[in-house]
């Protein structure tokens, strides 16, 4: 029965299965008997398995690290921030490096085939190496060996895309294998096309840009689109050697690598010989090496832009995808470039009206050793944009004259030269005829200016200082200073809060504060001295009497006064009198944003330099008003009230108080302190203010369309001279930005609120006049006021007349009096010694 066979079985299958059996037996006999008889086998077989586990443990090793290739599908490239005017016009870009992200669409062919010719002409039919190439570079690596020279690479375009995104520069053979790996995962992940665009936008060319687009603009001033033949296959030789084709000593060796890419062109049938052959013959006609070029009016706002983005987003790459300086921002901000020319000239104006014969007040900054004075000058990145000044550094002197140095190298004649000035010196200087240059002053007095909007608290100009090329500090919003009298306004504010009338009489008399028995009385005085009789709050206020301001806010009470700075955010301040005359310090922006509450009836927007912030797909990422609508995008009608946008601003004072403290500001233009602003011809409030000593001068005020702040003082506070006044000093300045912009500035009288009354008064006595109107003459008896309801002043009548001219004449009989009584005071020269100067109180 065994030696049967079944039906449809194949005879032969039984003795294939033993023949297999017997064979494979015998085999595995012989290898096993041949094991054990020959020794070299069995260490060629050790040496192999080595060798294998050797190879396992360096390819383990060599891509136990390597980045992932799937990032590159989502890679986003650094670019800078671009910076938008408040029309959206670019006016700056926060930039380190030249970048500019294009589409694969973007790149014209004929410079993508150029730079195929250049670097890889196999690009579309490798799998992301090139062994051919390969071959030849290792042949290359081998023969300069030892030499110190570096190999040709033999990296395909996506090997170097591996090696700039993923990998980095290092020399050597481990990077070199990495980068083959890599290139072969990208090409797994990545379409040829969308490699190219990384490629193509990412590849350092020199002059500092990265990407063709970049390096298009940088040495022809032109877009990719722009580009004729010989000027693309220029580009595409840049990759091998950036810094040295650019170079003007080079030009020989760029003419040749550039023609031999257009031959390559016509090899791989990319170009006709004839389109070749013309662009051959074309010179390479690059521009000469510049830096971008932007308003330098500009310096100290985008300065304090970049800062507050910076605070927001972060500096750097590691910071954070939306950093400044790689995250490619698109930041709208408020800056106004019709504001900002004008503020910049007008505060300039008024430094140098000051400084006057005054004469060079020292240098910039000092360099002892004058071997490296070009490489100190540069680090320095001193500069200045007046007329044709220059910024350079004494190199040689032989009396009043000598030579001067710039930072790009040149030397020029130096005359005039201060007897105080040595070699060494940084100084500015201007052209005075040719190769030969004369010494300028720069004013040592400084200050700052800022425009805002009230009714958004957008901030639309600034200028902190004579020249942001000097320095980046920023005293309109960084320098902390004593307000003076532009902080009375909101004295008077809290009296009129509290019971008090613009036609409130508050006696203009001595006031004393006892100090204790050591000390006893210390009494503050009027700017100017004088003082007597009692006269309305609008009087005191357009004529800045301390003594009646003193009295208001002791009356009130202080520890309301400074609640109301602290509530328009002048600042926290102890509730000492002192404080009610400008003693504490604030900034120019915070004193704008005040008087912007007042010009806008009580409402206070946060003072703001961005209105929004794109990230570079065009998506809003922060935004200054951050109001939300959650049912204005409804798809239909739910049958609800109609959704309204809740107010942003913040009340911070009584509509009616804040009304009737810029009522009586217009009086301070019309008849006050600001009276140089009157023949402007425009409806304008504000106030001045001098500092004790007087260390600085202010004018803060506008419209209710602009609101705009000025100081000036030394940086380290000093006499400015006792003839320094807001109104003769800071006032003019603001007159002048308003005179370059009159056409700007509305004509419409300040908005009241709807309780506010206005009635007929008697300016001097505060009555109620009837019958009577009041005239355009600034100097009229009779005026309009503001009263809150039911505060209407009493009607004027004869007696009221009689009474005031008996009180003016006790008044002056008190103080011819008491000039007698007096005991004589010597001259010293200097204020004398009280309350006001002890404290840090102002005039």
């Amino acid at each position: 029965m065994s030696d049967q066979v079944e039906p449809g079985a194949d005879p032969d299958a039984g003795d294939v299965t033993y023949r297999i059996r017997r064979e494979g037996g015998g085999v595995f006999r012989s290898a096993v008997a041949a094991w054990k008889r020959r020794p070299w086998l069995r260490r060629f077989a050790y040496v192999c398995l080595a060798g294998l586990l050797g190879l396992g443990v360096f390819w383990v090793i060599l891509t136990k690290d390597l980045p992932s290739t799937d990032k590159l599908a989502d890679y986003q490239p650094p670019l800078p921030t671009m910076v938008r005017g408040i029309d959206g016009q670019i006016v700056y870009s926060y930039a380190r490096e030249r970048r500019v992200q294009l589409r694969f669409v973007d790149f014209p062919r004929p410079l993508i085939d150029a730079y195929l010719a250049a670097e890889d002409k196999t690009f579309w039919t490798h799998g992301g190496v090139d062994y051919t190439g390969l071959a030849g570079a290792v042949v290359d690596y081998a023969s300069k060996f030892g030499s110190g020279s570096r190999a040709r690479g033999g990296s395909t375009i996506t090997q170097q895309v591996a090696k700039n995104i993923l990998i980095g520069d290092e020399y050597s053979v481990t990077r070199k294998l990495k980068e083959m790996i890599v290139a072969r995962r990208i090409e797994s992940v990545l379409t040829k096309q969308q490699i190219l665009e990384l490629y193509l936008n990412e590849i350092p060319l020199g002059r500092q840009s990265f990407g063709v687009q970049a390096a298009a603009r940088a040495y022809f001033d032109k877009d990719v689109d722009q580009l004729d033949l010989h000027e693309a296959a220029f580009l595409a030789i840049l990759p091998k050697a950036p810094e040295r084709y650019g170079r003007a000593k080079f030009l020989d060796m760029a003419i040749a690598r550039r023609n031999y890419v257009l031959d390559q062109m016509v090899a791989n049938g990319w170009a006709t010989p004839a389109a070749a052959a013309e662009a051959k013959a074309m010179p390479l006609g690059l521009k000469p090496r510049r830096a971008e070029r932007y308003d330098p009016s500009i310096g100290y706002f985008i300065e304090e832009t970049r800062r507050r983005l910076i605070g927001r987003f972060g500096e750097n790459a590691e910071d954070g995808p939306l950093s400044v300086y790689s995250g490619g921002l698109w930041v709208r901000t408020s800056l106004d470039t019709g504001l900002q020319g004008p503020v910049r000239d007008a505060l300039r104006a008024g430094l140098l009206r000051y400084h006057g014969n005054r004469g060079w007040v020292g240098p910039l900054a000092h360099f002892d050793d004058m071997d490296t004075w070009q490489t100190q000058l540069i680090v320095a990145n001193l500069s200045i944009d007046y007329n044709d000044w220059r910024i350079g550094v004494i190199i040689s002197r032989s009396g009043s004259s000598g030579q001067i140095g710039f930072s790009d190298g040149s030397v020029a004649e130096l005359t005039g030269i201060p007897d105080k000035a040595r070699v060494g010196d940084v100084l500015a200087a201007a052209p005075v005829r040719s190769g030969t240059y004369a010494v300028r002053s720069i004013p040592e007095v400084s200050g700052g200016m800022m425009i805002e909007e009230p009714s958004t608290g957008r901030i639309l100009a600034m200028q902190g200082g004579f020249d942001s090329g000097l320095g980046s500090f920023n005293r309109a919003t960084q320098a902390e200073r004593q307000p003076g009298s532009t902080i009375k306004p909101f004295v008077y504010a809290t009296g009129l809060m509290y019971g008090m009338t613009p036609a409130t009489q508050v006696l203009d008399g001595t006031f004393c504060v006892y100090q204790g028995a050591a000390l006893g009385n210390k009494c503050f005085r009027n700017f100017g001295g004088g003082g007597g009789g009692t006269h309305t709050m609008r009087w005191g206020l357009e004529q800045s009497r301390n003594l009646m301001t003193v009295r208001i806010a002791n009356d009130t009470g202080m520890s309301r006064v400074v609640k109301t700075f602290h509530n328009v955010g002048i600042g926290d301040y102890k509730p000492y009198l002192s404080f009610a005359l400008g003693a504490g310090e604030t900034t120019v922006n915070r004193m704008v944003n005040a008087y912007s509450a007042l010009a806008n009836n009580g409402v206070q927007f946060p003072a703001s330099v961005i209105d929004y912030v794109q990230d570079r797909n065009g998506k809003v990422v922060w935004r200054g008003d951050d109001r939300r609508c959650m049912s204005c995008n409804m798809a239909e009608w739910d049958g609800k009230p109609m959704p309204r946008i809740p107010r942003r601003g913040k009340q911070v004072l009584d509509p009616d108080t804040a009304y009737q403290t810029v009522h009586m500001l217009e009086g301070v233009v019309t008849r006050g302190t600001a009276v140089t602003l009157r023949d402007l011809g425009l409806p304008l409030f504000g106030k001045t203010g001098t500092t004790s000593g007087p260390t600085d001068v202010w004018f803060v005020g506008g419209s209710q369309q602009y609101v705009a702040g000025v100081y000036l003082g030394y940086d380290n506070p000093r006499s400015l001279g006792g003839y320094a006044q807001g109104g003769r000093i800071a006032a003019p300045i603001f007159k002048q930005v308003v005179t370059a912009t009159k056409d700007r500035w509305s004509r419409q009288p300040f908005v009241a609120p709807a309780g506010i009354r206005m009635v007929r008064i008697d300016r001097v006595s505060g009555k109620q006049v009837m019958g009577a109107e009041p005239s355009d003459d600034p100097k009229a008896a009779i005026i309009w006021e503001a009263f809150k309801p039911d505060t209407e002043p009493k009607r004027y009548t004869a007696q009221d007349e009689f009474t005031r001219k008996r009180d003016a004449l006790v008044a002056e009989i008190r103080a011819a009096r008491a000039d007698r009584i007096a005991p004589p005071r010597a001259d010293t020269g200097s204020a004398p010694a009280d309350f006001v100067q002890e404290q840090g109180g102002l005039y």
